[in-house]
């Protein structure tokens, strides 16, 4: 049985090495939280991800085992794949200070090992031009050895969405491999070949091209996005003007296609923010006027104005209307995507912020994020227990989120009479039927009053 380890068992690395595990590889992870290995060790994920528990649950001790110790990545495997975080500083670079506290360690192994080679496999999101500036002199250094010549080096980033993450790293779009020798990109290529459950195809180039080529992917989509959600801002000023009907028509094209081209909220969570501003930083780093992208982060910025403006003035309408001095606003949705708890950069994280700012009582319901928000505000804010609490306790409700469970929801939801619903998705457009609703779906004409 090959073996292969994977160092970082974070929000990505966990699922990773899973997947390794699953594929019929012997996965050594590497992680320095022990609570984490020994949660993993007994067959208990520590994320929430789709599939990810029942892998672990079924190879733990058999196909995977995790440990803190760094050498048996090094005794035990001849490639080792790096997916530690790399947090933003305040420039909006990527922090390579856990990729390279992991490669010290790695590198110090080796030098005391007497194996002719190691594959080191970088799959954390990097600056580019780090590896060859940085980590593979720090690799060198520590493990008295050159490049090429008793190590080689590959980046290997991911593109999978958090809420997706395992279905992801078995059926990617494309595989990405950065590499230091035709040899090492040959050794992924052959891992893939028998890791990935589709038949993506691979491309492979020099290491900084493979750098830059990560953070331009998601720089590219949060235009999109940006792009989409003028063209809802717009609508919303046209009468009869419908941002679904445009966005579908013009996603046929191939020039655009639909991935990612519907007007709605901001951009939001771990990746979409931070390869963005990391785009901005280069581009200034080269000498390159980043003004496209730039646009795209203002835009983005608007989009959470936007939103906050229009319920506080909803808030406000009623609260003059009922005579009352506060109206509690329910949120629907506080994660910044269906299906995952992260409530990152969440553009309904942004709202409930400004909410409170403006002293707004507020209660979010969002079953798989609960903790995250308990944790981030604790009183501050009431948490709802169902969608109908939420609406039995709030005369003004925000979709802010996709989820399923959001979908199509009837009138019986409704306890107020007037309930506003600001419907950031146009999910339950039957809602403007309801006499007692003021329905407001961004994209489109706030065209529909209560009675």
């Amino acid at each position: 049985m090959e073996s292969v380890s994977v160092v970082g068992l974070g929000k990505l690395g966990q699922c990773f090495a899973a997947c390794y595990a699953k594929r019929g590889f012997r996965t050594i992870g590497v992680d320095v939280n022990a609570q984490v290995i020994e949660s993993l060790n007994a067959g208990r994920a520590t994320l929430v991800e789709p599939g990810l528990q029942d892998i672990i649950e079924e190879c733990a001790g058999k196909t995977f085992f995790a440990t803190t110790e760094h050498a048996k990545a090094i005794a035990e495997t001849d490639v080792t794949f790096i997916l530690v975080a790399t947090p933003t500083d305040h420039q909006g670079n990527f922090s390579n200070e856990y990729v390279e506290s992991a490669l010290v360690a790695l590198a110090q192994s080796l030098r005391a090992s007497e194996k002719k080679h190691h594959l080191f496999v970088v799959s954390s999101t990097l600056m580019p031009t780090a590896i060859e500036q940085r980590i593979i002199p720090l690799i060198e250094e520590h493990s008295g050895r050159r490049l090429n010549d008793g190590f080689s080096v590959c980046y290997n980033p991911d593109f999978v969405a958090l809420g997706n993450v395992v279905h992801g790293f078995l059926n990617p779009d494309f595989v990405l491999i950065g590499e230091s020798s035709p040899e090492a990109g040959a050794r992924v290529v052959e891992l893939y070949e028998r890791f990935l459950e589709n038949k993506a195809p691979v491309f492979r180039m020099n290491i900084v091209s493979a750098e830059i080529a990560k953070v331009s992917l998601n720089t590219y989509i949060t235009m999109k996005i940006s792009f989409a959600n003028t063209l809802a801002n717009i609508c919303e000023k046209v009468p009869g003007a419908d941002v679904d009907s445009i966005t579908r028509a013009i996603g046929t094209d191939k020039r655009i296609s639909p991935y990612y081209l519907k007007g709605g909220l901001a951009y939001g969570g771990t990746c979409f923010p931070r390869d963005t501003g990391a785009f901005i930083s280069f581009s200034k780093k080269v000498d390159n006027p980043p003004l496209l992208i730039e646009a795209v982060e203002r835009v983005n910025q608007l989009q959470d104005e936007n939103l906050a403006s229009i319920v506080l003035r909803e808030t406000h309408a009623l609260r003059e209307s009922k005579k009352k001095t506060n109206i509690r606003v329910g949120i629907l949705g506080a994660a910044f995507k269906p299906g995952t708890p992260v409530i990152v950069a969440s553009p309904a994280i942004a709202l409930i912020d400004r909410l409170l700012h403006e002293g707004v009582e507020v209660l979010v319901y969002d079953h798989l994020a609960t903790e995250n928000v308990k944790q981030r505000y604790g009183e501050r804010v009431k948490i709802a227990s169902s969608i109908r609490e939420c609406f039995n306790d709030s005369s003004v409700v925000v979709v802010a989120g996709a989820d399923k469970e959001f979908q199509n929801m009837n009138e019986s939801v409704i306890a107020h009479n007037p309930t506003t619903v600001v419907d950031c998705w146009r999910l339950n457009q039957k809602l403007s039927e309801h006499r007692g609703v003021r329905y407001l779906a961004l994209g489109k004409p706030y065209a529909h009053s209560a009675d």
